[in-house]
């Protein structure tokens, strides 16, 4: 036989080892050029040709046959090549075979081992019912797009089993660079597979000719036999006979094998229910598995088994797992409860309010835990609020030792407000506040000032997570992946309706921590409907210009920390106005307690003369307005969204009426210094300038003012407060923007000439009456006639300036 190619080689088997009747990929080189090139084939020293199926010249399919060797080589034979050799070996297998009444753990399992008893030539080979290449030669797949294909072949396939089979569609896609030879074998190779199929039953004939002539002739036995038997005997026709013999084998066999057939039937029942117990004992052992998990704390762990759970046995129809399902449901919905009420208890921080919304959404509880948890939240916070407000009226009321004790106590807490909202206002100031207060003030906080400062410590500390939930309920934050991708939560549903309800909730927050702020420091502003608010308040004394200076400075703080946390100003502008309000209150109070101090400053009168002729008191009363007005700088100054204190006509008269009445209690002041009797002046500390030893001399010699000295002493100060201190009073006034500047100073300067001129009468009545007394005598004595002199000419100045040049001349004669 003449060879025109190179010899067959085995390069590659898969799998390498295995039993009888393995199906096994052989691949190598020059393998055959078709089907029928190749006539040979053995593994292991056992002929496979009958279960080869060539697929390309470089891979065979075969099924191992029962070879005597446990190891070989595999070896091809072509037509064209020849005798081929075999780089890799195989491995055969031997099963144990045990026998039907043999013990084992384990069941065997029945074998479709393939027949090859007689070793005969099937028609068709026991691979497959579908030929993965019905061309018989090497795919070779091309490079065309799968959607061109189907644009140019609508609505076919390159499927061979489809009805809408189209083979130009099936060689382009796996034969495109076929060449037309190969094609041809194609052909020839369709032909052949076509003929074995038309010939197949007779194929079949002839392959099992000699089983079906054996056949025959036991049938022919059986009939000779029953014709010579004959069919009416006694003991009956020979079926019948067979029959008996049958049924008492058969009864036979059972009672042999009764007692194993039972103890396999009762180890099948124990071994499958082992194996369901084994299979399912997740499902078993949840339950159980839920409680203690729960007890550990481990949520994870629970809601990842039951989801596991829901996707295995959620719809199942069995009922022993419906029944340990539905137990499973029963853990969980307990579980739902508890985790709500851990939502909804208060106090809790914001990490456990997120980390128990997840595990409601991935749990599928009804309704929205979130929005419940934001109600909940808004209620506590409300509720600590009106608890903070009757705690501290309660310790008002309290014993005064108790009462003592508990302002002690707090000054800790009361000292550490003002850092606290600093660090939160430092947010956006980048600094912290530091209280303006000395240290001996914050023991003697009024207990209205402390509550201001709890009250807002209070807000501060809740209001934040109370936002952040919020911020993180719309975007999505609080819930897991699972929840949002299963639908569970419709968060878009009634958005704009959450919306509104939250920001109702806010601004009841913020009208809340006003009126309780405003029935504590402002309780004559508070309407009817809010008297609850200043329930309990002592309003006989209103707080001091200090005190809600520090209040106003607290509530700013809360401000610009609210501000920091990114709250709408349109629901922040309830603290705004409160905040107006008691500015505007400061300055009116702290105006009024300056002019109390004023009215105080005649009994600090020393009668203490420098050179000049000034005492001490224009210099009391300018430190004591200027003090004053300092105090309210920070007040005055107007923060951020802030207005202006004066902007409202009503507060501008009433600021300019108050700063009059100061300058005009401290004119009133000086009047009652003037008029003050002898007896009630204090001359025991009174000494006199050394650089003026002539002046008011008789004070060295009995340590005592009269009415005239006292009077040019006033009329010295008069005129050292129009020309200077008034002037400075009001540039401070305006330095601090004041409004009626211009009206504060005419009606002051206008009281002050008043008094002057008075006073000036009066001294030159004094000194005039002796004079009098000795010219009057002789004046009548004359017939002297005032009303024939000329009255003096000139404006009222300078009539006042004659009057001071006869009062210095009067005064160098004493």
């Amino acid at each position: 036989m003449s060879r025109t190619r190179q010899p067959p080689l085995v390069t590659g088997i898969s799998p390498n080892e295995g039993i009888p009747w393995t199906k096994v990929t052989i691949r190598g080189e020059n393998l055959g050029t078709g089907p029928a090139d190749l006539i040979g084939l053995t593994i292991c020293g056992h002929n496979c040709l009958l279960t080869a199926e060539w697929m390309s010249a470089s891979k065979i399919v075969c099924r191992v046959g029962q070879a005597k060797n446990d190891k070989g080589d595999i070896i091809v034979t072509t037509k064209s090549g020849g005798k081929g050799t075999s780089t890799v070996s195989f491995k055969l297998l031997r099963p144990e075979k045990i026998g039907i009444l043999d013990q084992s753990a384990v069941w065997v399992d029945e074998m479709n081992y393939y027949d090859m008893r007689t070793d005969r030539n099937k028609g068709i080979p026991p691979l497959s019912l579908r030929p993965a290449n019905p061309l018989g030669i090497e795919i070779e797949k091309g490079k065309f797009p799968q959607k061109d294909l189907e644009m140019l072949f609508p609505g076919m396939s390159a499927d061979f089993t489809s009805e809408n089979f189209s083979a130009a569609w099936y060689l382009i896609e796996n034969h495109s660079n076929t060449s037309f030879e190969q094609l041809k074998m194609a052909v020839t190779h369709l032909k052949r597979q076509a003929n074995k199929k038309s010939e197949g039953s007779l194929a079949c004939v002839k392959g099992g000719l000699s089983t079906f002539f054996e056949a025959q002739d036991a049938l022919s036995a059986i009939h000779q036999k029953l014709e010579a038997d004959g069919t009416e005997k006694v003991e009956g026709s020979m079926t019948q006979k067979l029959e008996n013999v049958l049924n008492r084998a058969s009864n036979t066999a059972d009672t042999l094998f009764q007692e194993v057939l039972g103890r396999k039937d009762k180890a099948d029942s124990t071994r499958n229910a082992l194996n369901v117990l084994q299979r399912f004992k997740f499902l078993f052992n949840l339950p159980l598995s839920i409680e203690r998990n729960i007890q550990k704390g481990d949520y994870d762990v629970v809601i990842n088994d039951y989801e596991k759970a829901k996707s295995l046995f959620g719809k199942t129809e069995v009922q022993v797992f419906k029944k340990y399902y539905a137990e499973v449901e029963t853990r969980i919905e307990a579980l739902r409860e508890l985790l709500l009420d851990k939502l909804l208890e208060t106090p809790s921080t914001l990490h456990d309010q997120k980390r128990y919304i997840r595990y409601l959404s991935d749990l599928h509880a009804p309704g929205d835990p979130a929005w419940q948890c934001i109600g909940a939240q808004h209620r506590w916070i409300l509720q600590l609020m009106h608890s903070c407000q009757e705690g501290c009226v309660r310790d008002l009321k309290g014993p005064p030792g108790l009462h003592s004790a508990t302002l002690d106590l707090d000054g800790d807490v009361r000292a550490s407000v003002p850092g606290h909202l600093g660090q939160t206002a430092s947010l956006k100031r980048g600094s912290n506040f530091q209280p303006g207060r000395d240290d001996a003030w914050r023991y003697q906080t009024p207990h209205r000032v402390a509550f201001v400062e709890k009250l807002t410590k209070l807000v501060l500390s809740q209001l934040p997570n109370f936002w952040k939930l919020w911020i993180s309920y719309v975007n999505g934050s609080l819930f897991s992946e699972t929840a949002e991708k299963s639908g569970h939560i419709e968060r878009s549903k009634n958005v704009r309706q959450r919306q509104n309800d939250f920001k109702k909730m806010i601004q009841e927050v913020m009208h809340c921590l006003v009126k309780l702020l405003r029935g504590a420091l402002l309780p004559l502003s508070v309407t009817e409907g809010g008297g609850r608010q200043c329930r309990g308040w002592e309003v006989k004394a209103e707080l001091s210009g200090q005190g809600l200076a520090h209040a106003i400075q607290t509530l700013r703080l809360t401000y610009e920390s609210l501000t920091a946390l990114e709250i709408p100003n349109d629901l922040l502008q309830t603290i705004q106005d409160l905040v107006l309000d008691l500015r505007v209150r400061c300055v009116v109070v702290t105006l009024q307690h300056t002019a109390e101090e004023v009215k105080r400053l005649a009994e600090k009168e020393d009668w203490v003369v420098d050179s000049e002729g000034l005492t001490s008191l224009p210099c009391h009363f300018e430190r004591c307005v200027v003090h004053s007005l300092q105090s309210l700088r920070e007040v005055l100054e107007c923060k951020p969204g802030e207005a202006s204190v004066f902007q409202q006509p009503k507060t501008q008269e009433e600021v300019c009426q108050l700063s009059i009445n100061i300058m005009q209690v401290f004119i009133c002041c000086l009047e009652q210094l003037s008029t003050k009797p002898d007896a009630d002046v204090d001359t025991a500390h009174l000494s006199v300038d050394v650089s003026s030893p002539d002046l008011f001399g008789s004070i060295h010699e009995d340590f005592s003012l009269t009415s005239e000295q006292r009077l040019l002493i006033v009329l010295s100060n008069c005129c050292y407060l129009e020309r200077h201190t008034f002037r400075n009073i009001a540039e401070h006034f305006e330095k601090h923007n004041f409004q009626g500047i211009e009206k504060i100073t005419q009606v002051s300067m206008a009281s002050l000439k008043e008094l002057d001129q008075r006073l000036f009468e009066n001294y030159i009545e004094l000194k005039a009456d002796p004079i009098v007394g000795s010219l009057e005598p002789g004046i009548y004595a004359g017939y002297f006639d005032w009303k024939d002199c000329l009255p003096p000419t000139g404006g009222w100045f300078e009539v006042t300036e004659v009057s001071r040049c006869i009062q210095r001349e009067i005064i160098d004669c004493e």
